[in-house]
């Protein structure tokens, strides 16, 4: 674990390149100092108020004039003596003013190092500083609106809420097993009324937070399909724009092309494919080869066919490949007529035209109900996010589960507690500041340097 109790760390927190500021931020003990050295106003920094500085180097040379704001602990971000400087956005400009800081002491922040401070010196708690990696990662603007849920408390009171509830249970089952012969065993029917609800809570959370993380990472569609089916035609069309080469020339497409859409807020990727076929040559055979790799690792298989001309066996084989795995079937040029073995083979398929926005709509549609069963996911909800959170959940939601058993099996009342403390303390690592290092330093290792 990094100290952060006796360094002063210092980083440019504005992203790489030119721009019309750069922000750079130092926090630890030595920020007054770095106040004095670095930092001249014509009136001493007010605290939390941006002043007109010129910043200077550590032998009193000019580096930049701008906006110096001092945050004294523990009002600021980290909890600590923060100081902010807003300067001109050359990088040579940040990274001298930061060379400076370095000269005087301080030292260069590690990724994610300023949040991590804020965490440890209980500023927020650990779910609050993982949403501020998903907001920065937010790729759609659901993204962005759940992490700021999460990053308010909303998630810690869910699950502080469930524990005081498991509290109480304890506290009354704790009296029956140290004093049976004076507190009575709760009545057993009674406990489980009152651990549903708290199952049923924490199972919502996890529902929710499987869309989320949705949501957050999307899913992968791989558009396949035989030569000429119009799986190229299909991408643009869902695009709505001319992102691949359409040509009526079989093995137009020779190697994926991925670009990405948003369906119900969740971002998807769509990967365009090369036309699966038997007589290739070998520059085809690459493609093809490519198209296999794409299907294997994509969610969703959108398996296009057209169904104007006869069942061929390259779709047969694309058929027979993707059953047992989430599809869609798409029979285009409908315009051109459908041929009648179509109608066996393809039962289940949507039929219709790249040129109809009502099939696109279908096929959008489609997506969702295959990818998230077309589930709307609210995003001013608090839910679950990191691995950590997810794994205390269900192992809460398990535990729950046991306790449950124990009482239809009139087991020992003492068993039940058991499982009902063991589910209060997995739910800390969600709520509380007791997750185990490894986990704090998966979280923090997302983040970029500065923030």
């Amino acid at each position: 674990m990094l100290d952060g109790s006796s360094t002063t760390i210092v980083a440019v927190a504005t992203p790489p390149g030119k721009g019309a500021i750069a922000i750079v931020r130092a926090s630890g003990p030595s920020v007054p100092e770095l106040v004095r050295r670095l930092v001249q106003t014509k009136s001493r920094l007010r605290r939390r108020v941006a002043t007109y500085a010129t910043i200077v180097d550590e032998s009193g040379d000019l580096l930049d004039r701008g906006l110096a704001i001092f945050f004294e602990a523990p009002h600021s971000y980290t909890g600590e003596d923060l100081l902010e400087l807003q300067i001109h956005g050359s990088p040579v400009v940040g990274r001298e003013v930061v060379r400076a800081m370095l000269a005087c002491g301080a030292r260069l922040a590690e990724p994610g190092e300023f949040t991590r401070r804020a965490f440890f010196n209980g500023k927020m708690a650990l779910h609050a500083a993982a949403a501020v990696a998903d907001i920065i990662d937010a790729q759609t603007r659901c993204a962005a609106r759940a992490a700021l849920a999460n990053f308010e408390s909303g998630l810690a009171q869910e699950i502080r809420a469930v524990r005081s509830a498991l509290a109480t249970i304890l506290q009354d089952l704790e009296g029956a097993i140290d004093f049976p012969d004076e507190v009575p065993e709760p009545d057993r029917g009674g406990l489980k009324e009152r651990l549903a609800p708290i199952r049923a809570r924490l199972e919502s959370l996890a529902r929710d937070g499987e869309l989320g993380r949705l949501v957050r990472e999307g899913l992968g569609v791989a558009i396949v399909g035989p030569p000429n089916a119009g799986k190229s035609s299909l991408l643009n069309a869902l695009l709505g724009t001319e992102r691949a080469i359409v040509s009526d020339i079989p093995g137009t497409t020779r190697d994926t092309i991925e670009e990405s859409v948003v369906v119900d807020g969740v971002p998807v990727r769509l990967i365009d494919t090369a036309g699966i076929r038997s007589h290739a040559d070998r520059l085809e055979a690459h493609g093809i080869a490519r198209t296999e790799r794409a299907l294997d690792s994509a969610t969703i298989a959108l398996v296009v066919a057209d169904g104007s001309q006869p069942p061929d066996s390259a779709s047969s084989q694309l058929l027979e490949r993707t059953r047992d795995r989430p599809r869609i079937l798409f029979l285009n040029k409908a315009d051109l007529g459908t041929d009648p073995a179509f109608a066996t083979a393809w039962p289940h398929a949507i039929v219709g035209t790249v040129r109809n926005p009502e099939t696109l709509e279908r096929v959008r549609d489609a997506i969702a109900t295959a990818g998230w069963n077309a589930q709307r996911f609210d995003a001013t909800r608090p839910h679950l996010a990191g691995l950590h959170e997810f794994e205390a959940a269900y192992a809460a939601i398990a535990a729950l589960g046991r306790a449950c058993g124990a009482l239809d099996a009139s087991e020992p009342i003492d068993f039940v507690a058991t499982e009902l403390a063991h589910a209060f303390s997995q739910l800390g690592h969600v709520s509380e500041q007791v997750a185990a290092e490894e986990i704090v330093t998966g979280i923090f290792s997302r983040f970029c340097i500065g923030k």
